[in-house]
């Protein structure tokens, strides 16, 4: 078996965020009757479905600390390492903080593929993790049945910059920063379908750092903020939007989408976390009249890898973050005061 027949994605039933365990069975699985002691230290934890877990350190600053990992996405190893890698980070990003060093996360069936093959994934993390200013400091690795890379990272940020994805209000504007559909851009290269084209997107995309989240949390409009992984576009609002005691309501025409996602929809291509996701929460949705229910309902649960991120916005500071992020982003939604379902998509 040379190096140059293997392709990764053949090797995982999953691929990227589209791994990630459905929202109502991870509900199940994170049920527990033990009590733990209180800690008014634990800024973030499992009382919330935050992106990372936060700590304070006392002088006005915290620890961020986040894990991810998953099966590989595309077919080229240090790609695989870097996608991987940079949406590990972007966790810390999504709380406004400030990436310190990470440490790897590697499984490999080492009687199936080259470990020379590894060592492309790791170099692809470690470029990522340059490119952040972090280094990759170490990590564990173990002899699994299939492919899996990702990072524990680790952060930190001033408190007062510190956010959350339960803290909008009713008011707020809603944006995202970059386009949907790497799911299904994703799944048309696992078929064999992609367009040569559209892997440049895809891959350009997946493998782009959030660094903006820095940023943006400096920004005292932006209320909250969450970046869009494995639940899709409606999986992480109905998350912000159940958390901060609200609705939403999504302007389905406003939504930016990658490159060739509407060609690959149209052939009925979506992962198959697209139809759990659905599942976990389409009870929460409403369509209004007007919406292609078919195309949304492949669009809005696509599980994104490494996707851009979802942020509330108080009106009166629009003009501040289009500073930041680009003068041509727009709102894609607004929130809501709580009514009989949690997003209505119009």
């Amino acid at each position: 078996m040379t190096q140059e027949l293997i392709k990764l994605t053949q090797y995982s039933h999953g691929a990227g965020c589209g791994c990630k365990i459905a929202p109502k069975v991870l509900d199940e699985i994170l049920k527990s009757s033990l009590a733990l002691p209180d800690n008014d230290k634990l800024l973030v934890g499992n009382h919330s479905k935050d992106d990372a877990a936060v700590y304070d350190l006392g002088y006005g600053s915290a620890i961020i600390s986040t894990t991810d990992f998953f099966m590989p996405i595309v077919d080229d190893p240090f790609d695989f390492g870097r996608i991987a890698a940079a949406n590990s980070i972007s966790d810390v990003y999504a709380m406004g903080g400030k990436p310190m060093m990470a440490v790897a996360i590697l499984g490999w069936p080492v009687e199936k593929i080259p470990v020379e093959i590894a060592q492309k994934v790791i170099e692809g993390g470690r470029s990522i993790c340059r490119e952040a200013g972090i280094p990759l400091a170490g990590g564990h690795s173990i002899d699994s049945p299939e492919p899996i890379f990702g990072l524990a990272v680790t952060g930190i940020v001033p408190i007062e910059n510190l956010k959350k994805n339960n803290t909008a209000q009713e008011g707020d504007y809603l944006f995202l920063t970059k386009p949907l559909g790497v799911g299904i851009l994703s799944t048309a290269q696992k078929r064999g379908l992609l367009k040569e084209e559209h892997l440049p997107v895809m891959i350009e995309q997946m493998t782009t750092l959030n660094k903006i989240g820095e940023e943006l949390g400096k920004i005292k409009g932006v209320t909250a903020m969450t970046d869009i992984t494995g639940f899709g576009l409606l999986g992480h609002l109905i998350e912000m939007a159940e958390g901060s005691g609200l609705s939403a309501e999504i302007y389905y025409d406003k939504l930016p989408i990658a490159a060739g996602v509407k060609e690959y929809i149209g052939q009925r291509i979506f992962p198959d976390a697209t139809t759990r996701n659905w599942s976990s929460y389409s009870d929460k949705v409403k369509f209004e009249k007007g919406v292609n229910v078919m195309e949304a309902f492949t669009l809005l649960p696509d599980p994104q890898t490494n996707g851009g991120l979802l942020i509330s916005v108080k009106e009166e500071c629009l003009a501040e973050v289009k500073k930041a992020v680009g003068e041509d982003l727009i709102p894609v939604g607004k929130m809501l005061a709580a009514a009989e379902k949690v997003v209505y998509v119009k």
